[in-house]
C-alpha cells in the first residue's frame, strides 16, 4: 500500500468490530486499535467502572477525545464504539480521516453475540437486551449510514471472510 490509510469500523456491539478489525489489520500490515480498549488503557478501569463512576456522559467524553487522538494517527485499524457516532465532532472526524465501514448486523445476532459478555454496561440493566438493542439501532443506524463510505453484512460470514470483503471493497 503505497498511502497509508486508515480505517474506521462502525457499527453496533457485537458487529464484530474488533474482531474484524484485528484480522483487517493484520491482512494490510497496519497497526490496530480499538477505542474501548484504549481508554481502558488511559484510565486504568475498565469500561464498566467509568461507567459507574461518570456515567454515559462521561465515558462519551472520555471516548471523543481517545478517538480525536487515534484518527491523527496514520495507517490505522479503528474498532469504534457502538456509541461513539453519537458525537457530531467523532462522526466529523472519521469522514474526514479515513476510510468508514459501517459493519451492519440484525439485532438477533447481537443479541446472540452479546448475551454473555457482562462488559457491556448498556445492557446490565432490568431491561431486556433485545429492546436495548433495538432502541440503541433506531438511535444509531442512521448514524453508521450516514458517515460510512460503504457498508458491509457481518451476520453470515466469518471474521477472516468479512475483513477479505472489506479489502476487496477497499481494492486494495
Amino acid at each position: 500500500m503505497a498511502e497509508k490509510r486508515n480505517i474506521f469500523l462502525v457499527g453496533p456491539m457485537g458487529a464484530g468490530k474488533s474482531t474484524i478489525g484485528r484480522h483487517l489489520a493484520d491482512m494490510l500490515h497496519l497497526e490496530f486499535y480499538d477505542s474501548d480498549q484504549e481508554i481502558e488503557r488511559r484510565t486504568g478501569a475498565d469500561i464498566a467502572w467509568v461507567f459507574d463512576l461518570e456515567g454515559e456522559e462521561g465515558f462519551r467524553v472520555r471516548e471523543e477525545n481517545v478517538i480525536q487522538d487515534l484518527t491523527e494517527l496514520q495507517g490505522i485499524v479503528l474498532a469504534t464504539g457502538g456509541g461513539s457516532v453519537i458525537s457530531k465532532e467523532t462522526r466529523n472526524r472519521l469522514s474526514a480521516r479515513g476510510i468508514v465501514v459501517y459493519l451492519e448486523t440484525p439485532i438477533e445476532k447481537q443479541v446472540a453475540r452479546t448475551q454473555r459478555d457482562k462488559r457491556r454496561p448498556l445492557l446490565q440493566t432490568e431491561e431486556a437486551p433485545k429492546e436495548v438493542l433495538e432502541r440503541l439501532a433506531a438511535e444509531r443506524n442512521p448514524l453508521y449510514a450516514e458517515i460510512a463510505d460503504f457498508t458491509v453484512r457481518t451476520d453470515e460470514q466469518s471474521a477472516r471472510a468479512v475483513a477479505s470483503q472489506i479489502i476487496e471493497q477497499l481494492g486494495f
